[in-house]
């Protein structure tokens, strides 16, 4: 693999929300990485809208399932990594240069052992059934509630849940709404949803997507106005396939069009002839066109040095999720140490006057009713018990 005809050692990475992390040994002994970010291929929709003539009994295997169109999707990608890494990988499957997570759905580990089973096809000792060509080749995942890698939002973020709400009260965020609302009323009327808003309609595009693939008739009122509308709702408000999204956007190479299925994020690490490093990126999105789009990093060139690569992307990698997640307090440092001071003063107070309040309870009451205070300058008198 040689872009832009330049002789280079290539480093490669693959990730759905699967990804591949390959280490490919080199005639020098170097291994080098290649790290690939993809989305499932086509599959079932997720849900159904309350009125939705196709429930999930429609679908063979239920909502949110890889199809066999998907499989067939992510078949032909492994076919296509398979061929363009030619010479840097293996021709069989060895299990120190490849390392594959995904996250903890159907349709996800599917689609990455469909792109494992043309990527790695048996050969040699490796057949152990003459009429299969296919081996199995483990795919990592962890339970869903665990995964801080492949999948965000997570419910364990309140920072995001707190940018989102801000994000919803932004200007663009409120005139869409506004631009939209009578429309987004109509779909509400004619879907049953207890709600439809900029930020659910997705949805119901999601779902009529699907249909529409697997050809089954919309109802009367889903003409092509109406698809080309929730379109746009869907790609403003994007809550879907944040995986790769994410990624780009983070990036600033998110171009606003969602991810097709077995879409590929690649990012390459190359060895130069002067023994520099430099980073590649490429965006397959089209099956259709032999070669993937290159996608430069904004403030470097397409083969991006590698110091640079990681100065430009560093601010965007979090130290610690964990604390970065939460809500960050109203205060800052210097209001928290006057408010603490503050308090402490008022604490001493209060302690004075109970103690002081104690003492005179304690003093003995006279026949007439009264309590004289004495030996407290600047309190003497008399009050009435």
């Amino acid at each position: 693999l040689q872009p832009n005809n330049r002789s280079r050692s290539l480093t490669p990475t693959f990730t759905t929300c699967f990804i591949f992390c390959l280490f490919t040994v080199l005639p020098s002994d170097r291994y080098l990485p290649i790290g690939q970010l993809f989305r499932h291929g086509d599959r079932s929709p997720v849900k159904a809208y309350p009125t939705d003539p196709y429930q999930e009994s429609a679908w063979p295997q239920g909502f949110g399932q890889l199809s066999q169109e998907g499989m067939r999707q992510h078949y032909n990608l492994g076919q296509f990594l398979r061929g363009r890494y030619k010479g840097f990988l293996n021709e069989t499957y060895d299990r120190r240069e490849v390392h594959v997570r995904s996250t903890d759905y159907d349709r996800t580990l599917m689609s990455a052992e469909a792109n494992l089973a043309a990527l790695y096809p048996p050969s040699g000792q490796q057949v152990f059934n003459p009429d299969l060509k296919w081996q199995p080749i483990p795919v990592h995942t962890v339970p869903q509630d665990q995964e801080t890698l492949l999948s965000f939002p997570t419910d364990k973020c309140p920072r995001y849940k707190q940018l989102m709400a801000e994000t919803e009260k932004s200007p663009e965020f409120v005139n869409m709404t506004t631009k939209y609302s009578d429309f987004m009323e109509m779909v509400h009327n004619k879907t049953g949803q207890l709600s439809t808003s900029v930020e659910t309609v997705w949805s119901v595009y999601d779902t009529l997507f699907c249909e529409s693939r697997h050809n089954l008739t919309a109802p009367a009122w889903v003409t092509e106005d109406v698809m080309d509308k929730l379109k746009i709702l869907k790609d403003f408000a994007f809550q879907h396939d944040t995986t790769v999204v994410a990624l780009q956007s983070s990036m600033s190479v998110f171009n606003g069009i969602q991810p097709p299925y077995a879409s590929c994020h690649m990012i390459e690490l190359y060895r130069e002839d002067n023994g520099s490093m430099s980073v590649s990126m490429f965006y397959r999105n089209d099956s259709s066109l032999p070669e993937p789009y290159p996608v430069a990093l904004p403030g470097c060139s397409q083969d991006c040095p590698l110091e640079d690569y990681i100065r430009i992307t560093g601010p965007f990698i979090p130290d610690d999720l964990e604390k970065e997640c939460q809500v960050p307090s109203a205060f800052n440092d210097k209001e928290v140490v006057v408010a603490l001071a503050v308090s402490s003063a008022l604490l001493v107070f209060l302690l004075v006057l109970i103690t002081a309040l104690l003492c005179r309870r304690k003093q003995p009451i006279t026949s007439q009713g009264y309590r004289h205070v004495t030996n407290q300058e600047g309190l003497g008198g008399e009050y009435h018990s």
